[in-house]
């Protein structure tokens, strides 16, 4: 999802900095929000910039995977096995 830049997000705005536990946090207001629960964070000389964590879709993930190895396939079946039988119920 693109995001609009208005002249507000531009010309940017104050926030409160406070300590959670250990960690510095930003208060972050409400016309800033970002989707999701989690965010990349990059330092550019004194700036620090914050891009939204992409999920992934299930297709691009199962794309990315990487054929079984022989080792890894089910094995045959024996063949000394009695076949099924049905089950009256």
């Amino acid at each position: 999802m693109p995001y609009a830049h208005t002249q507000d997000h531009l010309s940017g705005r104050e926030a409160k900095l406070f300590r959670n536990n250990k960690s510095q946090a930003v208060r972050i207001p409400a016309d800033f929000e970002m989707p999701g629960d989690r965010v990349m964070i990059h330092r550019d000389g004194d700036r620090l910039i914050l891009e939204p964590v992409r999920r992934r879709s299930l297709l691009a993930v199962l794309a990315d995977l990487e054929p079984l190895g022989s080792e890894d396939q089910f094995p045959d079946i024996d063949d000394t096995l009695l076949p099924l039988r049905g089950v009256d119920l």
